[in-house]
């Protein structure tokens, strides 16, 4: 079954991609305890900081916005990211529902 969401987020991507923006898909890998979106969620980022999508529910986002700029600036392909309620930055990006989530995020063309 195709999901609309993901139909709609993909379309926007190429897109930004035809007006020659560089994007990061980010994707929801894995999740622990309470966490607001699934597995298989997705965001889209472009050089510009214009996102589409969620992979938190709102309460990451700012942060993995930020972390798709940096692998862009820094020529990267992909990256893991983790928010855990025992780090501290957990708290300061606002992932105060008590649950864990990692974010694979790649660059694509």
């Amino acid at each position: 079954m195709k999901n609309s969401f993901d139909e709609k987020i993909l379309e926007e991507a190429k897109d930004w991609i035809f007006a020659k923006r560089n994007v990061v898909l980010a994707t929801v890998i894995q999740t622990w305890g309470s966490s607001p979106r699934q597995v298989g969620s997705r965001m889209i980022v472009n050089d510009k900081g214009d996102f589409s999508g969620s992979v938190s529910g709102g309460c990451v986002e700012t942060a993995v916005v930020r972390e798709c700029l940096g692998l862009i600036k820094e020529n990267k392909p992909f990256k893991k990211i983790e928010f855990r309620v025992s780090n501290e930055s957990a708290w300061e990006v606002g992932l105060a529902c008590g649950g864990e989530i990692a974010i694979f995020l790649e660059q694509i063309n």
